[in-house]
């Protein structure tokens, strides 16, 4: 059964409907709250616990959330507004590049991870993102991403 195009725009998604659009399960769906943010951007949120379970095997005695955790967490939400666009409908997100990532601050178990996604270009089935990621206001990681769509030829 393919994924029908949802009327998400301008609304506050919960993990429910995030399910809906992205082919993400536990453990690898690293956002929980994705809210509009003005024309070409998204906001999305993830709770870090303390029962990650990449925090058993993560600087056990010091969880740290890996830095490509993050970068998945900020792709992740820029994939749910462009997965949702009518010409994306019954496709995937695949990733292209990172470029210019930056690892400013390490995030750990009770941080709320906010980030911050702007749409910078879509074309010709690829799109283009800058992505930052802050707790309290203050920068931990940034990065620029491109992303293929690609049919999906299991989910139909």
């Amino acid at each position: 059964m393919g994924r029908e195009e949802l009327d998400i725009k301008g609304k506050v998604l919960d993990i429910n409907t995030i399910q809906k659009i992205l082919p993400h399960r536990y453990p690898f769906l690293l956002v929980d709250r994705i809210m509009p943010s003005g024309e070409n951007k998204v906001i999305g949120i993830k709770n870090v616990t303390i029962n990650e379970p990449f925090f058993q095997g993560h600087f056990p005695g010091h969880p740290i959330m890996p830095g490509v955790l993050i970068l998945e967490a900020m792709a992740q939400t820029a994939g749910v507004g462009a997965l949702n666009m009518k010409a994306n409908i019954g496709k995937l997100a695949y990733f292209l590049s990172i470029n210019n990532a930056r690892f400013r601050k390490p995030v750990v178990p009770g941080d709320r991870l906010v980030m911050e996604i702007e749409l910078l270009k879509i074309k010709m089935g690829v799109m283009q993102i800058h992505a930052v990621a802050k707790v309290d206001d203050v920068v931990t990681t940034e990065a620029d991403m491109m992303f293929a769509f690609v049919e999906d030829t299991k989910g139909k």
